[in-house]
């Protein structure tokens, strides 16, 4: 059903093409020669449409986000939309599906034959893709309702696609759902608040809640997060989420970044750099997303989410460049550098999570170094594991959803820039070593917390925002990770 945030319905037909305001048909390349409409192309001589003259018009070479709109007034169609596919693949058709809901977003309903004779991953990519550049979110005085309401797929068996459908609706509102939590302005989503939609969360997806207070965090050692967290006026919190379904064997715990605003603390950011930092809690914001949907897509794994919870301020009391902080279990972190916060509320989850809740896998998710965005983007995320198959695992949840992801190393060479004279270790590398990479230098340090279980990390402090519109990204949060956690999930979280 369709809902008032401007994500449409959905629903799978065996045809005909008709009944929607805006009709949108593949176009296929033809290499030397012109590129052709693909399925759907019968529709065209009813609606009086010369699709050759069209496509030529535009130089259209059937590449995908390529879109030709024809103008129609007949048989109720206002709009006729020929998308370029490319080779097809879901990658090219989530491009593809994209690009035809941007451009339909002034009709009432859509109809596509975009997953007409093609799979199951590829008609779920289109589904998540239509869903997701549909997006928008905003905190205008009069916002005006989506236009778009329904969306009917033409495929080849309807009773089929209709559970691939339910599958992609349900991935698509989790990723919306943690996109609406990083936009949302940091004057509103303090941890209280975060807490507070988590509960609803659980109760809404049949999971169960428990958080932390401030008294409660410093009774049960969380030092880190408690040092992040005494800057601000609105103390920190530390959520956790279970879900348990019936013979659920294995245990994985996603642990997800939640600093609901960081200012840099004391080792303060320039004020165009802290523009962005309502989005901080992105890996949280995926967690809690990613759980929000367990249930209805039916996976077999327990799976407890974790998130720390803090705003970083820079306030009388904050922690200082220099202080020590005890970190959940006793261990020491010299702390140089008040901005580097992230992996000291990650410390604290990832030691809590491998000490008392005995899981057989661990993955954490952090807007977590502009180190990663560097070197890689803002389209790729970056993937840490301490072993092979994990990582693989991972980077091929990614690829099947849309979030994709790049293996970085873990360098041992580099471990003793973290050495301090002090503690345990330093929050950031030694300044005077010659050794760089930021990236892999923070995820050394979290690494120190989680033993030997398997382990992963993702830094998605390139992917987890967007500059602007851009295949199914839309400006603002993007909701990245929701998609690779929950394809690996539904796989069974190989590791």
């Amino acid at each position: 059903m369709a809902d008032p945030t401007g994500f449409p319905s959905f629903s799978a037909t065996a045809g005909p093409l008709a009944g929607a305001a805006a009709l949108a048909l593949p176009v296929v390349p033809g290499g030397r020669r012109k590129p052709t409409v693909g399925a759907g192309a019968e529709v065209l001589a009813a609606l009086g449409v010369n699709a050759a003259a069209a496509l030529s018009r535009d130089e259209a070479k059937g590449e995908p986000g390529e879109v030709t709109s024809v103008p129609v007034d007949r048989d109720g169609v206002e709009t006729v939309l020929l998308a370029g596919i490319g080779d097809g693949s879901p990658r090219a058709l989530r491009r593809a599906a994209a690009a035809v809901v941007r451009r339909a977003k002034a009709h009432r309903s859509l109809a596509t034959t975009l997953a007409l004779g093609r799979d199951e991953a590829a008609t779920r990519a289109v589904v998540e893709a239509l869903g997701l550049a549909s997006y928008s979110f905003n905190r205008k005085s009069d916002p005006k309702p989506a236009k778009l309401r329904r969306v009917t797929l033409v495929v080849d068996e309807p009773k089929t696609a209709k559970a691939v459908v339910q599958r992609a609706a349900t991935a698509v509102r989790a990723v919306r759902l943690a996109r609406d939590l990083a936009n949302t302005p940091s004057l509103e989503k303090s941890p209280a608040w975060m807490a507070d939609q988590a509960r609803t969360i659980a109760d809404t997806a049949g999971l169960d809640y428990d958080v932390w207070d401030e008294q409660r965090l410093t009774a049960d050692g969380f030092g880190g997060i408690l040092g992040v967290g005494r800057g601000s006026a609105r103390p920190p919190r530390l959520v956790r989420l279970d879900y348990t379904p019936a013979g659920a064997g294995r245990h994985v715990v996603l642990v997800g970044k939640g600093i609901t605003f960081d200012s840099g603390g004391l080792s303060l950011k320039p004020a165009d750099s802290m523009v962005a930092m309502k989005t901080d809690m992105s890996g949280g914001a995926a967690v809690l997303g990613a759980m929000s949907a367990l249930r209805d897509l039916a996976v077999t794994t327990r799976v407890t989410a974790l998130v720390p919870l803090a705003e970083n301020m820079p306030g009388a009391d904050a922690t200082r460049p220099g202080d020590v902080l005890r970190q959940y279990g006793g261990r020491t972190t010299e702390v140089l550098n008040t901005d580097a916060e992230g992996r000291l509320v990650l410390a604290d989850a990832l030691a809590y999570a491998t000490r008392e809740l005995a899981p057989d896998v661990v993955v954490d998710l952090a807007t977590l170094t502009g180190a990663a965005t560097v070197g890689l983007g803002k389209r790729h995320g970056a993937l840490f594991a301490n072993g092979p198959r994990l990582a693989d695992a991972l980077v091929a949840a990614g690829d099947a959803g849309g979030d994709t992801l790049w293996p970085m190393p873990l360098v041992d060479a580099y471990r003793d820039t973290l050495a301090s004279p002090i503690a345990d270790q330093r929050n950031i590398g030694d300044p005077e070593s010659h050794y760089m990479g930021g990236a892999i230098v923070a995820a050394l340090f979290l690494q120190a917390f989680v033993g030997n279980v398997p382990w992963a990390h993702l830094d998605i402090a390139g992917p987890a925002r967007a500059d602007g519109d851009e295949d199914e990204v839309t400006k603002g949060a993007t909701g990245f990770g929701v998609r690779a956690l929950l394809r690996w999930l539904e796989a069974g979280a190989p590791a």
